[in-house]
């Protein structure tokens, strides 16, 4: 699991390629820290190349998501397959995020 925190007018981007599961956690967790330091950037989580989402990834987009909105962010999905949708839909996520 790779993932890569970029900045793109004006927005934050993190960038996920591989599979985002409960063994690739901690560290992603480590390495989507500065997405905290948002204050009113909107946040995009680019799923373009991320092949797999378990529970734990889910948590980690939860916690981007509750930490963004009360400094005024927004948070937004792009780039999901097919699959990543289904487990969004399936748990709900679907009404909490924003996609594009």
């Amino acid at each position: 699991m790779q993932t890569t925190i970029q900045e793109r007018e004006g927005q934050l981007v993190a960038l996920f390629q591989g599979r985002l599961d409960t063994a690739a956690a901690p560290q992603t967790e480590k390495d989507i820290a500065p997405l905290a330091d948002c204050d009113g950037r909107d946040i995009i989580l680019d799923c373009t190349q991320l092949d797999y989402i378990s529970s734990s990834g889910l948590r980690l987009f939860l916690s981007v998501l509750k930490n963004a909105k009360p400094r005024g962010s927004h948070v937004y999905i792009t780039g999901m397959n097919t699959d990543i949708r289904n487990v969004f839909n399936m748990t709900g996520f679907t009404n909490l995020f924003e996609f594009k």
